[in-house]
């Protein structure tokens, strides 16, 4: 019974971060704009959290590294969106420069803080809460609440939502720089409480596995919160299981990308891939039908 529990502690633990950046790609989607600049932005909140919170001489301030996180994670996603939302760039192509070049960023920006220790971070149950407690939020906004539906009416069918009133483009810039925001908490995560510290590539791929698990929860935020554990678990496994095994090292740090694979192949059998907002990765022109 112990290591049951150890295991889904760990898997809270791990699956935290993969919960928090797909929330905010959910969010994005939602109201019809694609990002695939997760893994990126996540890079820049982790960065910017690390930054501020260790500062000069590892005397910077812990309150104020979060909000920094946000904020790198939310200018970047500003930028997504005025490339895709004013100029209606191609917005799969706008989101993988995003990635790259916020990778590279981080990466340049971050080699002063290689090797530098956080000995003082927050605890990991907060986020954890937040995180569920975000998930539930976002159930409740797009369910039971005006502005929910209207970032859902601006998702499956813009020109009507325009017809009705409702300001296209300004719900569309706010999903998109609130996702950014989220994945930029996410990347804190990472640097802050999983590991205090700042490491160039220590997002792992896992604004990808984010971005993937969207479609496999079918865009509903209460369903990412089991598919997060799940992920969570499994990374949990593939350190657990390391060393015990004759099995390579490397099969099992590809598991959780192939398990990523598979699950988006049983999507698409499922039809689940029907469950896309109708609109998704589609800009729109006023006076289009």
């Amino acid at each position: 019974m112990e290591e049951v529990l150890n295991a889904l502690a760990r898997a809270l633990s791990f699956g935290t971060p993969l919960l928090i950046a797909c929330l905010g790609a959910l969010l994005n989607e939602r109201a019809g704009v694609v990002n695939l600049g997760v893994e990126g932005m996540m890079a820049l909140g982790a960065l910017a959290g690390f930054a501020v919170a260790y500062g000069e001489g590892g005397n910077g301030n812990l309150w104020l590294a979060v909000p920094a996180a946000m904020l790198a994670g939310g200018l970047a996603a500003l930028l997504h969106g005025f490339v895709t939302i004013t100029l209606q760039a191609n917005q799969f192509v706008s989101g993988l420069a995003l990635s790259m070049v916020g990778l590279g960023v981080a990466g340049l920006l971050g080699k002063r803080y290689e090797g530098l220790p956080l000995f003082d971070h927050p605890p990991e149950g907060p986020f954890i809460l937040g995180a569920i407690g975000l998930a539930l939020l976002l159930a409740f906004l797009f369910s039971a609440t005006r502005l929910g539906l209207a970032l859902r009416s601006v998702g499956e069918n813009p020109a009507a939502a325009d017809l009705l009133g409702l300001n296209v483009l300004a719900l569309r810039y706010g999903a998109v720089v609130a996702g950014g925001a989220l994945a930029g908490l996410a990347g804190a995560y990472l640097s802050l409480v999983y590991r205090p510290s700042w490491t160039d590539g220590m997002t792992a791929g896992l604004g990808w596995i984010a971005v993937a698990l969207v479609i496999f929860v079918g865009w509903n935020p209460l369903r990412a919160i089991f598919g997060a554990v799940f992920f969570g678990l499994l990374y949990y496994l593939q350190f657990r299981l390391q060393g015990q095994s004759g099995i390579p090292s490397e099969v099992f740090a590809s598991l959780p990308y192939l398990l990523v694979i598979l699950v988006l192949a049983l999507s698409g059998l499922r039809g689940q891939q029907g469950n896309a907002p109708e609109a998704l990765g589609k800009p729109y022109r006023r006076g289009e039908r």
